[in-house]
């Protein structure tokens, strides 16, 4: 699966705030915080990708077929000009 970034670049430090509870029971479970947030960063960029891109489908197909429409039957505001 592409990955949409690159994982060989360098890493840089950030702060993140964090519910304290959530953050204790965590670590509980890993050693590694950020290879988690990392992990699921990335998870969350592939989605977030894909929904955006499936919107802007949906949009295209609706201009489409928005412009047969007007192509076949012409436009309401020619029926209703003022001028």
């Amino acid at each position: 699966m592409k990955l949409g970034y690159n994982v060989d670049a360098r890493k840089r430090a950030v702060n993140l705030t964090l519910n304290e509870d959530l953050l204790a029971h965590v670590r509980e479970v890993t050693e590694n915080l950020s290879s988690v947030v990392e992990s699921l960063l990335a998870e969350y960029l592939g989605k977030e990708r894909q929904r955006r891109a499936a919107q802007a489908k949906i949009v295209e197909s609706t201009v489409a077929l928005w412009n047969q429409f007007g192509d076949e039957n012409g436009s309401f505001a020619d029926d209703h000009s003022t001028l």
